[in-house]
């Protein structure tokens, strides 16, 4: 990495009081490195935990709180906007207040507001507290990886514990599917409420285990609350226009003066970081060779993703009848080879280079998807949902920690809360507008199955859809990572 001297002689984190945890060395995995290392890859297995939970409980919810396919994909939505839309506030507050306070403190969030969500009975109150366990999550999660970051040097080593983090959030989307199937035969709740007490108890380990790490000196603590409320405002606008363009018709007076205000709110929030002393988001970091690509290539993977699996659990459960714990089980195959295959993916990254394995893992997105359409023919899981789970999981296994090796790669430490932000908002707004379009497409079908157990009317254009949002990423990716080999060839020669 052509980064790695300027970082390798760097600070290591501040002196500690008494009781608090030594310092961890930057350039290699100790003992004290391993066990920081396993409590943010505990909070890490708990998101995708949870994330997996809830998708397997989707139809179970629907039906029993009678919401219609548009207002179920807020449980999604909601979760993925407040994550999204607060993450870059969440990268800046662990940059300034501290990342350990920032990480323990959201993590007790999170754990209250998984245990709200298993009590309440309206469908309006479960999207509350989902939004409220998403803005939890958007500090938690560049909290942890900045920790990581600014504790192991740029290269082999960082890479290492990248892979082993990003790693243990697919296993924790592989475990979460069996038991989100078990526990929506007992009823969904319990997937909303087993989240509560893994929370609570890794926030104690945490503050433990990771050493404490002081704000940053000689910086004003200034956070740009209006930015993060502009971004946030315009990506829920987006979200609720699209999703409703559908009923209320897409050229209509109601839609375009929604995409008028999302634009407006999202140049607002523009000009604001252009103008402000302490921008939420300082505009020249995305002029680091790379970092553009790789948050595309989040957007894509994302995107891409929890619209498949929207889509694809409705049909199993709802067209197909299948139960929560045969839909888990199909799923399967893909969070194991991410588990599997993620941990050593950092030899992969130094010897290849991160965006050529994230351009690759997008390609094996959009074959698995582009399979899956065979579906429409007829559905057997041997010959279409396997073979498509298996691709999937490779490309998750290849895209993932790619995409964040590349949003981190050469950025300065002061600033790793920031790009870590940044990497995990592409991931959450991705998420989130992809799967209201597809929503939206849904929609817009009648539902009919034309033949035999293919794939309902608005299902296919929707998979359809998801297919081609895929194929862009990965050429949009592709065509970026080698501008970003030519910029970093130039600025290797030049330093000569």
């Amino acid at each position: 990495m052509h980064a790695h001297a300027m970082y390798a002689h760097a600070c290591i984190i501040p002196a500690m009081t008494t009781t608090s945890p030594p310092p961890i060395a930057r350039d290699r995995l100790d003992g004290r490195a391993w066990a920081a290392l396993l409590v943010l890859c505990g909070a890490l297995f708990l998101d995708g935990l949870d994330v997996s939970m809830v998708g397997m409980a989707l139809p179970s919810i629907e039906t029993e709180l009678h919401l219609s396919t548009a207002s179920l994909q807020w449980v999604v939505s909601g979760y993925v906007l407040g994550f999204g839309g607060l993450l870059l506030l969440g990268g800046r507050a662990a940059d300034l207040l501290g990342r350990r306070r920032v990480f323990i403190t959201a993590l007790s969030v999170f754990a209250f507001a998984s245990l709200l969500g298993g009590l309440v009975d309206d469908g309006t109150l479960l999207v509350v507290t989902r939004f409220i366990k998403g803005v939890a999550a958007a500090f938690t999660a560049p909290a942890g990886l900045s920790i990581i970051t600014t504790t192991f040097a740029e290269g082999p080593v960082r890479n290492k514990a990248l892979a082993v983090y990003t790693a243990t959030g697919a296993s924790g989307f592989s475990f979460g599917l069996i038991m989100g199937g078990a526990l929506t035969q007992l009823g969904w709740r319990w997937t909303f409420l087993v989240p509560f007490p893994i929370a609570l108890a890794l926030a104690f380990a945490a503050s433990r285990l990771i050493p404490r790490d002081l704000p940053q000196a000689g910086e004003r603590r200034a956070y740009d609350v209006p930015g993060a409320l502009a971004i946030t405002t315009a990506m829920l606008a987006l979200v609720f226009t699209v999703v409703r363009a559908p009923d209320v018709g897409w050229t209509s007076a109601w839609t375009l003066g929604g995409a008028v205000a999302a634009a407006s709110l999202l140049a607002a929030f523009v000009a604001r970081e252009r103008s402000v002393d302490e921008p939420l988001v300082r505009l020249g970091i995305l002029r680091t060779p790379g970092l553009v690509p790789a948050n595309l290539g989040a957007m894509t993977i994302a995107g891409s993703y929890f619209s498949f699996q929207f889509v694809t659990t409705l049909y199993l459960q709802q067209t197909l009848g299948w139960s929560s714990m045969e839909t888990a089980l199909a799923f399967l195959p893909g969070g194991l080879i991410v588990a599997v295959g993620a941990p050593n993916l950092g030899p992969l990254i130094d010897r290849f280079g991160a965006h050529r394995l994230l351009a690759g893992g997008l390609l094996a997105f959009t074959a698995g998807y582009a399979l899956f359409l065979r579906a429409d023919g007829g559905f057997a899981y041997a010959s279409v949902l396997l073979p498509t789970m298996l691709l999937i999981g490779s490309g998750f296994a290849l895209a993932f920690p790619s995409a964040n090796v590349a949003a981190t790669s050469g950025v300065a430490d002061s600033e790793q809360g920031l790009a870590s932000g940044l990497v995990n908002t592409s991931f959450q707004i991705g998420g989130a507008v992809v799967l209201a379009a597809v929503t939206a497409i849904v929609a817009s079908g009648s539902g009919a199955v034309l033949s035999g157990n293919g794939l309902p009317d608005g299902s296919l254009e929707a998979l359809v859809f998801v297919t081609g949002v895929a194929a862009l990423g990965a050429g949009a990716v592709a065509a970026g990572g080698r501008r970003a080999a030519r910029a970093a060839a130039k600025t290797a020669v030049e330093a000569t």
